[in-house]
């Protein structure tokens, strides 16, 4: 179970844009994760820029890194997005499911369903 401060720090770290698009990036990019380079290419930002966004995001727990060779390969820290979607949802409706209504994806798509990276 996510405390609260934790919750604020991952909450925190997602809350710019450049961060919040790195990390749904990395999400849509699966287990395999994708190189640094990769992402700022496909994201269209500086390495520089983006080596910062996934280091604060990294601080925060959301995002992993590993070497392969000379790449560096980031990951979505999948297990640290359940548990801060858990912690956000944990009271949800205080107890009355009709408030909430149905809480899925927009559109009704599979969150589970990744899409492909371009």
């Amino acid at each position: 179970m996510m405390e609260r401060d934790a919750a604020i720090d991952a909450l925190g770290a997602l809350a710019h844009p450049g961060r919040i698009e790195a990390f749904r990036l990395l999400v849509r990019a699966g287990p395999e994760g994708m190189a640094q380079g990769e992402a700022a290419r496909v994201l269209g930002v500086a390495v520089s820029t983006l080596s910062t966004n996934l280091g604060i995001l990294a601080g925060a727990g959301l995002v992993r890194a590993r070497r392969e060779g000379r790449s560096v390969i980031y990951t979505a820290a999948y297990e640290r997005m359940r548990d801060l979607l858990g912690f956000l949802m944990e009271d949800c409706c205080a107890g009355r499911p009709e408030i909430c209504g149905s809480m899925t994806p927009p559109s009704g798509a599979d969150c589970c369903v990744l899409a492909p990276v371009s």
